[in-house]
């Protein structure tokens, strides 16, 4: 797309600063906001500097007002480590922050793009799953606050879609993983890599025979980027690789990758864990002329190293919260 004015919500986050320096690569100006609750500003302090680049700490449940021709909005805890420790916050980031970027929307005139979640299909009893798949999800289970929020959000943009006309792109991420993830997210690509490098044992949930698809970073982006400029309706839209893996072999690998010695403990499986996960992105072929290009084994190397740099430094970033506490003694799902 020609140079615009792009905000990122959710900018300082995993995903969303690896989005701002796709962007600044093309050329655009880039405004990046953050409350910093899950986002860290290591992730963008390369990026302060450039002179299109800005950043705005700022908290999407509060009303704001923007100018900018593309939107998109990654504002929200994504890892079940986050999410879960304030279930209310949690609901009302997806609801109504996702109202006050469909406003800031509607107000200028611009495209937003949405970034939902494969959690709105739950425990899927169709595989893989397509988007015209309603889904399996305990409304009042101990992920609803995230699911059931990630869905509103998708009623939301669809009715203002239809209402008022505005531009929206729903994606519905898959897992996605890479460098600059959060060391204490909780999250299964996440855990086994530290606990690798650590010579702690890797936690297995269940038989580690339940699967998910996990796609690179780098990928993700372009997919989102193609996604924001496409020809194309509100319908939602799966992003992510559909090369499916067992939790056990992802163990595994992480361990091979990372030269570890570390055993393997198992512990019972979460509430609502989901059994199987993998898209079905036959309409993001179709659609975006996108498929991931980064394999597994590849994808988790540089992972791996990213983690290996970090995890020298003994301090954690003061912007991020704590979640230490969190994981002990409570089980991860694996998302």
């Amino acid at each position: 797309m020609t140079s615009k004015r792009v905000l990122v919500t959710g900018g300082a986050g995993f995903i969303g600063s690896h989005l701002c320096e796709r962007l600044l690569d093309e050329g655009h100006d880039v405004l990046c906001m953050d409350n910093l609750f899950t986002g860290q500003r290591r992730n963008i302090e390369h990026l302060l500097g450039h002179h299109r680049f800005e950043f705005e700490r700022h908290d999407v449940n509060e009303p704001f007002v923007v100018e900018a021709d593309r939107i998109f909005h990654l504002a929200c805890p994504a890892s079940p480590v986050h999410y879960q420790r304030n279930p209310v916050r949690t609901i009302r980031t997806c609801v109504q922050g996702t109202l006050h970027a469909l406003e800031a929307a509607r107000e200028v005139g611009a495209r937003l793009f949405i970034a939902s979640t494969s959690e709105v299909y739950g425990d899927p009893a169709v595989h893989p799953q397509p988007e015209d798949y309603w889904g399996h999800v305990n409304p009042i289970g101990i992920r609803a606050c995230y699911d059931e929020g990630k869905r509103c959000a998708e009623a939301l943009a669809i009715s203002y879609a239809l209402q008022y006309g505005v531009q929206v792109r729903i994606a519905r991420i898959f897992n996605t993983y890479g460098p600059r993830m959060h060391e204490n997210d909780g999250r299964v690509v996440s855990n086994f890599i530290v606990q690798a490098l650590r010579g702690e044992p890797l936690t297995l949930y269940g038989d580690g025979r339940q699967t998910r698809s996990f796609c690179y970073v780098d990928d993700l982006v372009e997919a989102a980027v193609r996604f924001m400029e496409a020809d194309t309706d509100a319908t939602p839209l799966n992003l992510g690789n559909p090369q499916e893996s067992t939790i056990e072999r992802i163990a595994q690998l992480i361990k091979e990758l990372s030269d570890s010695r570390s055993e393997t403990v198992r512990r019972p499986l979460p509430q609502d864990d989901p059994t199987r996960r993998c898209p079905d992105i036959s309409r993001a072929g179709e659609l975006l002329g996108w498929e991931p290009k980064v394999g597994l084994a590849e994808g988790l190397l540089r992972t791996i190293g990213d983690f290996v740099r970090r995890l020298s430094i003994p301090e954690q970033s003061p912007d991020a919260p704590d979640a230490r506490d969190e994981l002990e003694g409570k089980p991860h799902a694996a998302v």
